[in-house]
């Protein structure tokens, strides 16, 4: 080990998932280093963050900046438009029926990892390293180093991977990993429309991928995911405003009136990926480098931001114990509860993306038998709406009502 100072805990990534790990981490008056430099991108892409993560947001003082450009996802809406024998009608989700104001709030991905960096910058007991990593780490019995570019090093007792889905320390400690791809990608975009949304998310399922319509601030913009082919979603970007609008509005059956192109545009790749196990030596790993999600059902970041919640927890018990927080006994039950909840939402996202691709009747039959239960069982509904927001079992304390 170098001799630089040994710090509690070193976040290695800057995106939301990192930056959120460490002002948790640091709010309990932990050493913390916060490793990485943020370079956000302008893809048109929005996240809707779940009443959980809006409560860690509020924990960590920066939600009061989210706030003024997050639009309330009030109900979500599921239209069958796959044209099946065993087309369902509309199913209708309504927060209030569980006891909320939102499921959520939609903002663009760029202001909220704006908002954090902000946050990071003023919290005085977080040390901010402006720098990227330059590979692994090395663990050692007490702490373990992760080299810096351009020469140094960080050392630390526990080190969190928050370094992405190619995340070179989850590569460099040989922690396996399960990859698969789709034969989709997914379009990206900001709309304006005519007819207001009323604070409703639409969800249309087509044979190549759901069409998303979410909401945003101003009642008449909504953010756009749209699933499909690989080569129809290379098409539609290229097509000029004009033409892109007349395509989104045929797809919404006009269901928000005229629209226009509103923001930048992105081509989201269609992968998914998922850790054997987010630990290793003096390592744990969080956000993408431990689990990927297709743009489906909102759970990428908010898994992520549930990562970071669980892993305050499970540090800060091992301090007030006197235990070493980088310790294999430490990590072992945040191994095994965030194993869980992500191969569980692993799971949901991959069989209802699958389903929709497949025209066998059976499948038709079990998605639409499954969504005609969920929309006439109003105990079946309530139950899946609340576990579909948040995990009742093993929240993280800064994510409890």
């Amino acid at each position: 080990m170098s001799d630089s100072p040994v710090f509690d805990v070193a976040v290695v990534g800057a995106g939301a998932a990192g930056l959120a790990a460490a002002l948790a981490l640091a709010r309990d008056g932990l050493r913390v280093a916060l490793v990485g430099r943020h370079a956000p991108v302008a893809d048109g892409r929005t996240v809707a963050l779940l009443d959980g993560s809006v409560r860690l947001l509020t924990a960590l003082k920066a939600w009061e900046a989210v706030a003024p450009a997050a639009a309330p996802l009030a109900e979500l809406h599921l239209i069958d438009d796959t044209g099946s024998l065993f087309r369902p009608p509309p199913a209708r989700f309504v927060a209030a029926e569980i006891g909320l104001d939102a499921f959520g709030w939609n903002v663009e991905s760029a202001r909220l990892v704006a908002a954090l960096r902000d946050c990071a910058r003023a919290c005085s007991t977080l040390a901010l390293i402006e720098r990227d990593g330059a590979g692994g780490h090395a663990a050692g019995e007490t702490a373990a180093e992760v080299p810096l570019e351009g020469g140094d090093s960080v050392a630390a007792r526990l080190i969190v991977a928050a370094d992405g889905a190619r995340s070179p320390l989850r590569e460099a400690a040989g922690l396996a990993v399960r990859r698969w791809n789709y034969p989709q990608a997914a379009l990206t975009t900001i709309l304006s429309h005519a007819c207001p949304h009323r604070d409703v998310s639409t969800e249309f399922h087509t044979r190549r991928g759901p069409f998303t319509l979410v909401p945003l601030p101003g009642g008449r913009r909504s953010s756009l995911v749209w699933v499909t082919a690989e080569g129809e979603a290379a098409r539609l970007s290229a097509l000029d405003d004009a033409a892109l609008a007349r395509a989104v509005e045929r797809q919404a059956q006009a269901m928000l009136g005229r629209m226009a192109i509103d923001g930048p545009r992105g081509i989201v790749p269609m992968r998914g990926l998922l850790a054997a196990s987010p630990v290793g030596p003096r390592l744990a790993l969080i956000g993408e480098a431990a689990h990927v999600f297709p743009p489906i059902g909102a759970q990428g970041l908010n898994l992520g931001l549930r990562d970071a919640a669980a892993l305050r927890d499970t540090v800060a018990e091992a301090v007030r114990a006197g235990r070493d927080p980088g310790s294999a006994a430490a990590l072992a039950g945040f191994a095994r509860g965030r194993g869980f909840d992500a191969r569980l939402r692993t799971s949901a996202v991959d069989a209802l993306n699958r389903s929709l691709l497949s025209d066998l009747l059976p499948a038709d039959f079990l998605r639409g038998a499954g969504l005609l239960a969920l929309s006439t069982i109003a105990p079946l509904r309530r139950a899946v709406m609340r576990e579909g927001i948040l995990p009742r079992l093993g929240t993280p304390s800064l994510m409890r009502a």
